[in-house]
């Protein structure tokens, strides 16, 4: 396993374990390719429906600028908050780097860290960013109009999915432990750790922040769900490779011997998942015993424990199945002529996929003999299927 980067390039170079690559997290890298990835997509699709004649062509906008002006207030504020975060956390970081390599978001988003240089960071670029306005100030500013399309939204819409997303899962994370949580410091060590993400709880409330906004912009909300389908489920995809690479705790059961007809490689059939950053600890289904972590042998590494037993690597199957329903959607795009058709496809595929992978998965029982994930399951697929009637009801009157 690659917890961090400082453990792939020390089998790929044989640099040290911890070093300084350690920052540099694999779940959180391969969450932000997912962002980019399902980004690209939806640019892509936003560029071919604002063409003349499509659904997002009405939502294109004449905007006047002035160019030229005299620097004002705005133009320095968010320079001089960016450069009081730099300054106010830049030597904390330095001072506490070997915390930081182990958990940076808790590192980042705590309130400890050095006034003074926070308000020299300020005043800096601050400075810069009024010098930068200053220079290019005309005796006569001129007023400019530029078109503002769809897709130069894409941007915005991305970083709302992904702020909003990342609370959800946190909360929905934080639900399944509400027993560890006894102080309201428990609850913000918690909500600012680097781990523990449910990723429904993510899904809902990115999903119910970025349809707010789309509302905000005046965009068709079945044409945007169909547009934003196929590259969130891509984005599923890869997320889930980054709990696979990490180790992350989101894999199976302990794993059936394995039959005499498997051809594929041993780990994906099970693994024991060594150096992952649960530890070597594993939830277990009712009536099962947790395996004891063994050691692994890395010189020292923080990361040394792996599973007492092989279980499933149910992260990789969720990565298979999430890129078939990709490709199949991406495929009958184009062909779709009833909007929504695809989004309500994606909850039934989705649903369907979540709900069989739970039987083999480590997961609580969150109600009525379910897990939550089963529960939210039967949700997205029963959705699906009442949205696709709707639809195509309507379309048929």
């Amino acid at each position: 396993m690659y917890p961090d980067l400082s453990y792939f390039f020390h089998d790929l170079l044989g640099t040290d374990y911890d070093n300084w690559l350690a920052i540099f997290k694999t779940f959180g890298l391969l969450l932000a390719t997912s962002l980019v990835v399902s980004g690209g997509i939806l640019y892509r699709e936003f560029k071919r429906l604002e063409k003349p004649g499509g659904p997002f062509h009405h939502a294109i906008t004449q905007v006047e600028q002035i160019v030229g002006a005299a620097p004002t207030w705005k133009d320095i504020l968010p320079g001089s908050i960016v450069g009081f975060i730099i300054g106010y956390k830049f030597l904390h970081v330095y001072k506490n780097f070997q915390a930081f390599k182990g958990d940076p978001v808790k590192i980042l988003f705590s309130t400890e860290g050095y006034f003074l240089y926070g308000l020299l960071g300020a005043l800096l670029l601050g400075g810069i960013y009024f010098w930068d306005k200053k220079r290019s100030q005309l005796e006569n500013p001129l007023t400019q109009s530029y078109s503002l399309k769809p897709s130069d939204r894409v941007g915005d819409i991305v970083i709302i999915a992904a702020l909003s997303g990342v609370l959800g899962a946190k909360l929905f994370a934080m639900v399944e432990t509400l027993d560890s949580i006894h102080s309201f410091q428990d609850f913000l060590d918690q909500l600012l750790s680097g781990s523990g993400l449910a990723i429904y709880g993510g899904l809902i409330i990115g999903f119910t922040v970025v349809m707010l906004y789309i509302r905000s912009l005046k965009l068709p909300a079945l044409h945007f769900l169909d547009t934003a389908a196929p590259g969130l489920v891509l984005a599923l995809g890869i997320g889930r490779l980054g709990c696979h690479f990490s180790g992350d705790g989101d894999w199976g059961i302990q794993a059936a011997a394995q039959p005499d007809w498997w051809f594929l490689p041993d780990w994906l059939w099970s693994w024991d998942y060594p150096r992952n950053v649960n530890e070597g600890r594993t939830g277990v289904k009712v009536g099962e015993i947790a395996p004891t972590p063994l050691p692994v042998d890395c010189d020292g590494c923080k990361y040394k424990w792996k599973l007492g037993y092989k279980v499933y690597p149910t992260s990789i199957y969720e990565f298979v199945m999430f890129s078939g329903i990709f490709g199949f959607l991406w495929s009958i795009r184009k062909k779709v002529t009833v909007p929504g058709t695809i989004f309500f496809l994606y909850m039934i595929f989705n649903g369907i996929e979540r709900w069989f992978i739970e039987k083999i998965r480590v997961n609580d029982i969150f109600m009525w003999g379910l897990t939550q994930a089963e529960v939210i399951s039967i949700g997205f697929f029963s959705i699906g299927i009442v949205g696709l009637g709707t639809i195509y009801a309507r379309r048929k009157n």
